[in-house]
């Protein structure tokens, strides 16, 4: 006998159902099922930044370089339109649809998208009209300055799609699906491999145009992942859709906002300062330590799209119950994300540490490399939990709406690397060794900070 439907039953949401889960599913389970697409289409996001680098080694060392000049730029954008005003916008719609506001969720998804819009014509401005200037006194020159203005005039030229894609992909975030933009990052990753040396080097009819036809791929790839999660904002059925709501600016919430993406934006800002100025001092000791200092601490990048991963779910999951005013619980979700990044990244970092080789022998056989990379992985890796663990808090803070703490960790680990490593270098002259602890230290302060700070009661004052 067949069952029958009552007429007034209903069919599921399947958007309130994600917000359900997330409000009170078991935290674990959710957590990984949201993390764990994120993790594999960021790790296809690396893949294309490390086949880009060997596409351009094809074409000769002036490209390298020329590309190595753009890469911070390049990645200051990614990672602010991703991480900064995307984890903003991602926090600010799932606390929106976990406060059952879905036109709210709307208008602030429209409103990301113009600020996207602003930010993207700023950085196009800033690279087309001083690009010359920044990558000169960056010490660019002669072919390789060329390159890097093919490269960079291409890519900036089309800032729009790359914030576009990164905003859009955090409002589908915020509304609690992770598995689209995950596929549309491998999807268009598998679309890049074959449409950037084509690009580049032609192929019968296609002629190739250089050094900028890898830009001009990305931007390719870029727009057609935006233009499928337009169509799925699109939807009648979407807990939040592009056009529920007239488009005009509306500045109570552009500060909600911008409350959360300028600081998260000022970290990956305060980040790589803190790289450059360890770099730095560590050039003091020579050639060969700097290379083995650069070809250890690489391992950090394979870190970092791990925390992202599980970042962006903690991000989503704790902003959605702070919006329900389940406080508690968000908290809960903080301490369970930042226990399994710390975890996965303090195993990886402890393994290296005892045994160096397992990476450095990936990238060298120069034996006086090798002993510096060891000696940085011997006293660095240890920490590489505490590492995770200040990632995943400051994703989490992300979703909380609480960017002090984050920051102060941010700012402290930059502090004790200038502090210190100036005082390892030029007062004491102390070894490689002294700065490699002073790297460890810096790392177990950032983590601490932001933990503290949770303990204490940060989000609940």
């Amino acid at each position: 006998m067949s069952a029958v439907l009552p007429i007034n039953a209903t069919r599921v949401d399947p958007a309130q159902n994600r917000v359900q889960q997330m409000l009170h599913a078991p935290l674990l389970p959710t957590l990984f099922r949201l993390a764990t697409p994120n993790v594999l289409g960021l790790f296809a996001m690396t893949i294309v930044i490390g086949y880009d680098g060997y596409i351009l080694g094809l074409v000769g060392a002036d490209a390298l370089a020329g590309i190595a000049l753009v890469f911070p730029l390049s990645m200051l954008m990614l990672q602010m339109s991703a991480g900064g005003i995307g984890g903003a916008t991602t926090a600010a719609v799932a606390r929106a649809l976990g406060a059952d506001r879905r036109e709210d969720a709307s208008r602030l998804a429209q409103q990301s998208l113009l600020i996207a819009a602003l930010l993207a014509a700023l950085f196009m401005v800033v690279m087309l009209g001083a690009g010359r200037s920044i990558f000169g006194a960056m010490g660019g020159k002669g072919a390789a300055l060329d390159a890097a203005l093919a490269y960079s005039n291409a890519l900036f030229a089309g800032a729009a799609v790359i914030w576009f894609t990164n905003v859009l992909a955090a409002v589908v975030r915020g509304a609690g699906n992770m598995l689209l933009p995950s596929l549309l990052l491998v999807a268009t990753a598998l679309l890049h491999l074959g449409l950037s040396p084509l690009l580049v080097f032609g192929w019968g009819p296609v002629h190739g145009i250089g050094v900028a036809g890898a830009a001009v791929s990305t931007l390719t790839v870029n727009a057609v992942s935006a233009l499928v999660m337009v169509v799925y904002l699109l939807r009648r059925d979407g807990a939040v859709h592009l056009q529920r709501t007239p488009w005009w600016p509306q500045w109570s919430l552009w500060r909600e906002i911008l409350r959360v993406g300028l600081p998260a934006s000022m970290s990956p800002v305060i980040s790589n300062a803190s790289i450059a100025v360890a770099t730095a001092f560590v050039g003091h000791y020579g050639t060969a330590a700097l290379a083995g200092y650069g070809v250890a601490a690489r391992l950090e990048y394979i870190l970092v799209p791990i925390a992202f991963g599980f970042g962006t779910a903690l991000t989503a999951m704790v902003a959605t119950n702070m919006g329900a005013g389940q406080t508690t619980r968000a908290v809960r979700v903080a301490w369970a994300g930042g226990a399994v990044v710390a975890a996965i990244t303090g195993v990886i970092g402890v393994a290296t540490a005892f045994a160096p080789g397992l990476w450095m022998n990936l990238f060298t056989q120069d034996a006086e490399v090798l002993a510096f990379g060891a000696s940085y992985l011997n006293i660095v890796g240890g920490c590489y939990g505490f590492f995770g663990l200040g990632l995943a808090l400051f994703f989490a803070s992300q979703g909380a709406g609480r960017m002090f703490w984050p920051l102060a960790g941010s700012m402290g680990r930059l502090i004790i690397l200038a502090v210190g490593g100036w005082m390892c270098v030029h007062v004491f002259d102390a070894s490689a060794s002294v700065l490699f602890a002073i790297v460890s230290l810096s790392l177990v302060v950032y983590g601490s900070t932001l933990a503290i700070a949770i303990r204490l009661g940060s989000w609940t004052r």
